[in-house]
């Protein structure tokens, strides 16, 4: 090819969905450094900063995604729609790309329809164990859907599948020689378990307000505490930590060295996005899945259980979890064959190459 290879990625709204794209983008620019990358993205979501500090240029359409509940939010979204559309296809005609990639998310779905009118070839990469509902409807347009779950065939054309995986961040395929630098890093004793819990990037109530409650009990227990509160529960975290000296309990509102604190934990819990999952696999670490009722489809628990059908994951229903989870984190910190169960299954359903996979994938439709 006598030109230079141009790509958009589009999607976003979570951490979720703009790690595995940067991932994806980072591999190309590996594969090839010449290759034009353009990210779309919605405007005024996560994507519109964390893109531009990855690296890579980003454009912003005016699309929402329909509320869950009642709310008169819902009735300007067709229209969002349609003019996310107009900008979309001013976005592939003047980029020209060679293939759009779609991550996820309604901010994919505008510059995918476009391109599939235009005749660009589209990739969609469906995170979920249960397909999203933007995903489904723009599987007819696209060329390729890659995978991280077997049995996706329900969802899409069985000849366009592609099982991928799901791409993660390269600094998480080392944390298991970094245990050192970890306790150094967050001050901890080497002699104590430590439990990470991980709420996402705004936190998630149910996990805050259960760690919050049975702080004393976690402390009482000998239990070093690396907690990830999110934006929207900090201040209240940080202020009862400081007030009733916790000492064992290291508390931040966002974790920037995540391969440092999966490195020093024994046990993680979490929410159960496809990324974060993903991610619990390339670190091998033995988890507790809470998964958040407030998804489209309650793809999270389905999520979970993938792990949990294989003995590679513990769940605790979110509805549950005020009277169970600190219960069940005691169980399994102090039963050793447990731990090693768990981390040596979630081992093995780790797919290392997914964004490698991926970008073979876009690789064969340029050439096509």
């Amino acid at each position: 090819m006598d030109r230079n290879i141009k790509i958009i990625i589009s999607g976003g709204g979570t951490g979720g969905h703009i790690y595995p794209a940067v991932s994806i983008a980072d591999t190309l620019k590996k594969r090839n450094s010449d290759i034009e990358i353009l990210f779309v993205g919605a405007a005024g979501r996560m994507e519109m900063e964390k893109i531009p500090a990855a690296g890579y240029k980003i454009t912003g359409l005016p699309v929402a995604g329909l509320q869950r509940r009642l709310t008169v939010k819902n009735f300007a979204v067709p229209f969002k729609f349609m003019k996310s559309l107009n900008r979309a296809k001013k976005i592939i005609k003047d980029f020209a790309p060679d293939v759009v990639v779609g991550v996820g998310g309604y901010a994919s779905a505008p510059i995918l329809y476009a391109a599939s009118k235009s005749g660009v070839p589209a990739l969609i990469q469906e995170q979920n164990s249960y397909a999203g509902l933007t995903n489904k409807l723009l599987a007819k347009k696209a060329k390729k859907i890659c995978v991280a779950y077997t049995g996706m065939q329900k969802f899409f054309p069985a000849t366009k599948i592609v099982l991928t995986g799901n791409p993660v961040r390269q600094d998480l395929f080392n944390v298991k020689n970094l245990e050192q630098e970890a306790y150094e890093f967050f001050n901890l004793d080497k002699s104590k378990k430590t439990l990470l819990v991980v709420g996402g990037s705004l936190g998630a109530r149910t996990l805050n307000t259960v760690i919050l409650k049975e702080l004393n009990r976690i402390n009482n227990n000998n239990i070093q505490l690396i907690w990830q509160t999110g934006k929207n529960h900090f201040a209240q975290a940080q202020n009862e930590v400081s007030y009733s000296a916790l000492t064992n309990t290291k508390v931040f509102e966002f974790i920037y060295r995540m391969d440092l604190a999966f490195a020093a934990a024994d046990l993680v819990i979490s929410r159960a996005g496809a990324g974060t999952i993903s991610e619990l696999c390339i670190v091998a670490k033995p988890c507790i899945l809470v998964p958040s009722p407030n998804v489209s489809e309650d793809h999270q628990t389905k999520n979970a259980m993938a792990l949990v059908d294989e003995d590679a994951a513990v769940k605790v229903n979110d509805k549950d979890a005020q009277n169970d989870l600190i219960d069940t984190v005691l169980q399994i910190l102090s039963n050793e064959e447990k731990m090693n169960t768990l981390g040596n299954n979630i081992s093995k359903l780790a797919m290392p190459n997914a964004a490698e996979n991926i970008v073979d994938e876009i690789l064969k439709l340029v050439e096509q």
